[in-house]
């Protein structure tokens, strides 16, 4: 049964001018209160519940804005790897490479050969092969996590939706527990004792 019907049914029942049988209208307003107290449970279990539900998407959310800000972070660090890269004159003597030392530690061995080591020309060439294949593997880099940053920022667009559509309805069935309290708290105390009367049987 609705509660504003329930409140409806006691209202009726404490303003009815039908006095004839107290004790029927105490048991059926007790009844009423009764089922009145367990909608009121039940709309506070259901605010407990969408509360949970509500923490537990806001951790998801939260670890989805931390994988979000470390794939930021990366990206600008490689954004200025790249930009270090794309600087570079038209003359191959003037492009900004690897230096040797880190030339010979990361390129493929057949790069830095000994042969090649000793061939001043070809070592230029594979220098300049190995930071060709460099740039184009972090431009790839790059691409993938502008990929990865946009499902990030759709995900958490959908989870940010969810919350506002969450929040609502907690705020709801929040406005709705506490107009059925203040109800239930005016309609108990009007409803008077029944008294019985000591001479209802005594013959006139």
């Amino acid at each position: 049964m609705d509660a504003d019907l329930i409140i409806d049914k006691l209202v009726a029942l404490v303003t009815t001018d039908d006095v004839h049988d107290p004790q029927s209208n105490h048991i059926l307003a007790a009844a009423l209160i009764s089922r009145l107290k367990a909608v009121n449970r039940a709309s506070n279990h259901a605010t407990r519940l969408t509360r949970e539900t509500t923490t537990a998407a806001r951790q998801e959310m939260d670890q989805s804005h931390l994988g979000l800000q470390n794939l930021l972070y990366e990206k600008q660090h490689l954004e200025r790897e790249i930009q270090k890269c794309r600087q570079f004159a038209s003359m191959y003597q003037d492009v900004p490479l690897y230096s040797l030392e880190d030339f010979i530690e990361l390129a493929p061995e057949q790069a830095r050969s000994p042969e090649a080591l000793a061939d001043e020309h070809q070592l230029m060439l594979n220098r300049l092969s190995f930071e060709l294949a460099e740039r184009t593997r972090l431009d790839q880099q790059k691409k993938e996590i502008l990929l990865v940053k946009k499902d990030l920022l759709k995900e958490s667009k959908a989870k940010q939706t969810t919350m506002d559509n969450i929040k609502a309805h907690i705020d709801q069935v929040s406005l709705l527990a506490s107009d059925i309290q203040k109800k239930v708290d005016e309609l108990v105390l009007p409803i008077p004792p029944i008294v019985e009367s000591s001479n209802r049987n005594t013959p006139s």
